[in-house]
């Protein structure tokens, strides 16, 4: 069984009119001193108005499950005794006029420097997935098998469709909001380990990066655990639904370590293709067509249903096919959590929206 654990990203919000709020040292410090959560499992962020967890490793999505309701549970305790909510959606719905204040570490300090407006902008929460690999080279390997299953991720987790109180008419608008960095999206097809080290060290030399972490490819080697780290993935409204990707993910890197051992030939994904492919899924969500791997369009429940197949020996190794599969199933017939934020303000507004993301409207 291979490992896995998740990070998932909040936001802090005002539970009358959803503008982030900047209270996460009270927060991180109730939910860390509470029954539910240790202090390491809670971190800050970028901005004072969000905050993250961490799962531990786990083996089962029964345990990434349980651990996320867990830490979801301690994080919304802890934020109604602060005045506030926790917010699982990929990008604020409302801003409100003021910035909110940088987390005051050295490396987010220098990151405001540098690049204010878009630290100003960063009010967007995503989700990551590590999945353990047996060494760094097979590491890159398997980056190379699924990057072009990317976009097909990206659009299943789609959840930022709002914006300064408006319609983006992006399915997940924190992928663009995101992809303003100098080093972000699909990461590039490297020949093997020297070569990702090489070409990571020379971004980090150029001065155009300040460290290793900025390299904000859409999955990469983890440079804290033996795993690959899948990002490309908003937060997601239910905990369930986060369960479902990671599932996938551990069955796409799974899948990979299989097909680099037999030897099967690796598919040729242009950059070009794949930069497109991506933008197309943050656009569209499931609402149309997905670019599959090879830069094919398909419908948007046929490639969710390829990708299934291709993957449907790990998820049976792992015991993980029936719960993944309904999962999808229940996706495609509700739609994807951007999908449902738009129903949500149609159909009760702001205060309807609020619940939405906030915890109070998430059974369908």
């Amino acid at each position: 069984m291979i490992t896995l654990g998740v990070e998932e990203e909040y936001l802090l919000v005002d539970p009358a009119t959803a503008v982030p709020t900047p209270v996460v040292e009270e927060v991180r410090r109730a939910a860390g001193l509470g029954p539910f959560a240790e202090g390491a499992e809670i971190q800050d962020e970028l901005l004072q108005a969000q905050i993250e967890v961490a799962t531990p490793v786990c083996w089962s999505l029964d345990e990434v499950g349980g651990h996320l309701l867990r830490l979801r549970h301690a994080l919304a305790s802890a934020a109604g005794a602060s005045g506030c909510r926790v917010a699982a959606t990929g990008a604020a719905p409302v801003r409100g006029g003021l910035s909110v204040p940088v987390t005051p570490t050295p490396r987010y300090l220098r990151m405001a420097g540098e690049a204010r407006q878009l630290v100003d902008e960063q009010l967007i929460c995503g989700m990551h997935v590590h999945v353990g690999v047996p060494d760094p080279e097979m590491g890159v390997a398997v980056l190379n098998r699924i990057r072009g299953w990317l976009p097909t991720l990206l659009a299943m987790s789609a959840n930022s469709p709002l914006w300064d109180g408006r319609d983006t008419g992006f399915a997940s608008w924190r992928t663009i909001v995101f992809g303003r960095w100098p080093v972000s999206g699909a990461p590039p097809h490297f020949d093997d380990l020297t070569a990702y080290e090489t070409r990571l060290e020379a971004l980090v030399a150029s001065g155009v990066i300040a460290d290793r972490g900025q390299a904000y490819w859409q999955a990469r080697l983890s440079d804290r655990y033996p795993t690959v780290e899948v990002r490309c993935l908003d937060v997601q409204l239910r905990a369930d639904d986060a369960v479902m990707l990671a599932g996938i993910v551990r069955g796409l890197v799974a899948t990979a370590i299989a097909e680099e051992k037999a030897g099967v030939p690796l598919p040729d994904v242009a950059p070009e293709l794949a930069q497109a492919a991506d933008w197309h899924a943050a656009r569209h969500g499931l609402n149309g067509t997905l670019l599959d791997p090879l830069g094919c369009p398909q419908a948007g429940g046929d490639a969710l249903y390829a990708l299934l197949r291709y993957i449907t020996p790990a998820l049976e190794d792992a015991g993980d096919l029936r719960a993944v599969s309904g999962l999808v199933d229940r996706l495609l017939r509700v739609g994807t959590p951007a999908d449902r934020q738009r129903r949500a303000r149609e159909e009760k507004g702001l205060p309807g929206l609020i619940d939405l993301l906030t915890g109070a409207g998430t059974t369908d």
